[in-house]
Formats: C-alpha cells, sequence, structure tokens
C-alpha cells in the first residue's frame, strides 16, 4: 500500500432520522466541499443538512499481527454551530471510524464525542482538528467509512467512505510505515510511545514549518542505516514540477526493540511556498543494502487562521 493516500470518498448528507443508521455502519479519506459555507442554522429552528469536513488515515504496526488505523479529523468553526454556555462559546462535534471487512463481514469501528470551549467566537476559518484510532487485521477488502456530526445541532453531518485496503507490517522485510504530518508546536495531539503529533489532514497544512513522523520496521538493533527525506514541488495532477527538490539526509545506528521497530521524528522547517508537495522517505540499512521508501501528498496553504488539537477520549468497539 503505498504512503500517498489521494483517496477520494463518497460524500453524503445524513438527515435527522438516517444520521442514527448511518453511524452504525462502515470507514474514508479526503476534503469535502471546498470552501463553501453552509447556510447559517438557529438553534431553535434546526434543519437537516450537510457537515464538509476534512480527514486523512495512517496505518502503523499494531498489536499480534494487528494494525493500526488513526483517522485525522479538522473542520473551520464557520461550518458548525456556536452556543454559549457560562460566559463561552462551545463547539461541539462527533466523530466515527469504521472499517468493515466486506469478505469476513466483520467491522472495527470506533467514536468519540469533542467540544471545544472560548471566551470569544473563534475565526470562520480557524480549524478544529482531532483523532480517533483503531485496530483491525490486515485485509485487501475492507471498506472505510468516516463521519461527522454537529453535536449542537440535531441532523447535520456528513459522511465519507471508499475501498481502503489494511497493509500487513508484519513480515521479515524492512518496511515503513505511513508518514504522518503534523502541526508545530505539538503541545497536544495524537500520543504514540514517548512521541506527540498534533494531527492534520494533508490537505489543510497553513505554514510550512510541520513535523514528520514515520516507523521503520525489521530494522535489526545496532545496525548502521542511511535516512533521506525528500521534499518536491507537484502539480495538480500530482506530476513532479520543474524545482529541485529538496533533499534531508541522516545517518544512524538502530537503537530498535527487539522486533526491529523504530520510531523518528524529524522537525521540517524548510521555507516552502503555497502549493501541493510529495515527500518521500528512503531508509536504507547499510548492513545488508535492503531499502524501503514511503511518499505522501500534501498542501502548503499559505495562510494560517489558526488550530485547536481537541483531546480525544475514543470508545473502541468491534
Amino acid at each position: 500500500m503505498s504512503g500517498s493516500h489521494r483517496l477520494r470518498g463518497r460524500g453524503r448528507t445524513a438527515g435527522p432520522g438516517g444520521l442514527v443508521l448511518l453511524l452504525c455502519l462502515l470507514g474514508a479519506w479526503l476534503p469535502a466541499y471546498g470552501d463553501a459555507s453552509p447556510p447559517t442554522v438557529r438553534p431553535s429552528t434546526p434543519v437537516a443538512g450537510p457537515l464538509p469536513f476534512y480527514y486523512d488515515l495512517y496505518t502503523f504496526r499494531g498489536e499480534a499481527g494487528h494494525t493500526r488505523v488513526v483517522a485525522a479529523f479538522a473542520v473551520p468553526v464557520r461550518r458548525l454551530e456556536r452556543e454559549e454556555r457560562d460566559g463561552r462559546v462551545l463547539y461541539r462535534f462527533d466523530v466515527t471510524l469504521s472499517l468493515a471487512d466486506t469478505a469476513l463481514r466483520t467491522v472495527y469501528r470506533t467514536d468519540d464525542s469533542v467540544f471545544v470551549g472560548s471566551g470569544r467566537p473563534l475565526e470562520g476559518g480557524h480549524l478544529l482538528s482531532t483523532h480517533v484510532e483503531v485496530e483491525a487485521p490486515p485485509s485487501g477488502t475492507t471498506v472505510q467509512r468516516v463521519v461527522m456530526t454537529d453535536a449542537t445541532t440535531p441532523g447535520v453531518g456528513q459522511l465519507y467512505d471508499s475501498a481502503f485496503a489494511i497493509p500487513d507490517y508484519s513480515g521479515t522485510d524492512l518496511m515503513l510505515s505511513d508518514i504522518a504530518l503534523g502541526r508545530r508546536p505539538a503541545t497536544a495531539g495524537w500520543r504514540r510511545g514517548n512521541v506527540t503529533l498534533a494531527l492534520l489532514p494533508t490537505s489543510q497544512f497553513p505554514e510550512s514549518s510541520f513535523d514528520v513522523y514515520y516507523e521503520i520496521y525489521n530494522l535489526p538493533y545496532g545496525h548502521r542505516y542511511a535516512t533521506e527525506i525528500a521534499v518536491e514541488r507537484v502539480g495538480e495532477s500530482g506530476d513532479e514540477a520543474a524545482v529541485e527538490p529538496v533533499r534531508l539526509r541522516f545517518s544512524g545506528k538502530s537503537t530498535g526493540s527487539r522486533d526491529g521497530s523504530v520510531r523518528e521524528l524529524h522537525h521540517v522547517n524548510a521555507s516552502v511556498a503555497r502549493g501541493s508537495y510529495r515527500l518521500t522517505v528512503t531508509i536504507t540499512d547499510r548492513e545488508t543494502g535492503e531499502a524501503a521508501s514511503e511518499s505522501r501528498l500534501f498542501r502548503v496553504r499559505g495562510w494560517d487562521p489558526g488550530a485547536t488539537m481537541v483531546a480525544a477520549l475514543p470508545r473502541a468497539s468491534r
């Protein structure tokens, strides 16, 4: 499975009655309806409507042969109805990630209800972001579905789904997880061991300074290895532009765990102009000559309306 997930999920609007059914189903990726703002909805007269949002999926090695799938969500506050309570402005929304294996007829799902409180209304372009994660066995017949609903206004929500092959990170070959990107500074966010990453969907990077996180699998302890991170400009079609890539190179010695897993976090401070880019990580085991590479597309938007990471305390179920 490629580390660059340019999968377009099918968007659907959830009505008041159908919303409960949608939350019980299946799992997907990608930005929603561009920059169009939904109509203003008064809390006293709620109506069904869409809730466009942005999301991305990342995969990592899980426990007992399973794969951990992490979904990063982001929504501009202008798309949420706000409420006032005790002199504070609240924004509330619910998210769901589910992975359904159509061949085995199994579903792995997690849900979360989150909110943000502020002393005053936030700017309309300000992003509220969160994440949820679930572990599932590797599968080539999985459907992914993500759902977001406005917890303040009943009947307002959005669903995206598509086919999604869950990769298998078992085996003995040198390999890389997906590449995850996060906003800096990462004071809160997704935690993996001693690493904290303020995950954002890769279509929503408001600035060029960001964190890059990935995991190396099956790199034996003590092996010398080389790392290259390349950032190259791409066109709207994903083709390379006529600009020399920025390359960062490192070398080191594996301090991996017993199964040869190494976690790496890099802070990228390159001056990157607005546009689309491909980030590629290549690892070479200098003891064996074996190499592994993964790529991910991301976009620098060139503006910074601000973003708030919402703490996630998900409830997972099979």
